[in-house]
């Protein structure tokens, strides 16, 4: 079977140029990923999650399921054609792998970049913006934003993620290095 975020990828491509084929707003585009953001969360829900499989029921009856545990709001049509069409192809566990491509896609149209920040400890938020500050020189021309998250297996220091690449300055890290340099 094909990794998750590969069937994963066109999907969410599909939705964004379906929004640019229109000359949709940046607003448009984040009234488009939080319905999907939503549509992720009911999806979750064990007792939706339990109907996918279900033979007797078609993709439209599910999809009006899924509207009708959804606060009220209107999701826009790009959005449902986009589930009606991962219903049909039986690619519904893909779901939240489309929400996070689609939001990748939005920020790197804004030059936004989301740091993933694991620190062994408690970060005050001064110490977040030099952080931010030190990694904009990384990474330039992008806008950081920070999601901070305590891992204590870290030790002391901080993993951080940006996209595809991986600075871990953790002592767990520095740790397993000696490790395998004094094991080798």
């Amino acid at each position: 079977m094909a990794e998750i975020s590969t069937i994963a990828r066109p999907y969410a491509k599909g939705l964004y140029q379906a929004l640019e084929d229109r000359h949709a707003s940046v607003e448009e585009h984040k009234a488009a990923l939080e319905a999907v953001e939503k549509i992720s969360k009911v999806i979750a829900m064990p007792e939706i999650a339990q109907v996918f499989g279900d033979p007797k029921l078609s993709s439209e009856q599910i999809i009006d399921l899924i509207h009708s545990v959804l606060p009220e709001s209107e999701t826009p049509k790009e959005v449902n054609n986009l589930l009606s069409v991962v219903l049909k192809n039986g690619r519904i566990a893909a779901w939240s792998s489309i929400a996070d491509d689609y939001r990748q896609l939005i920020n790197s149209a804004e030059g936004i970049a989301e740091a993933y920040i694991e620190s062994a400890f408690e970060m005050s938020s001064s110490e977040i913006e030099d952080l931010l500050k030190a990694l904009a020189r990384h990474f330039p021309n992008k806008k950081l934003v920070p999601h901070v998250t305590i891992n204590r297996d870290l030790i002391g220091g901080v993993r951080i993620r940006v996209g595809d690449q991986v600075l871990d300055g953790s002592i767990s890290a520095r740790l397993e290095q000696m490790k395998t340099a004094l094991t080798a």
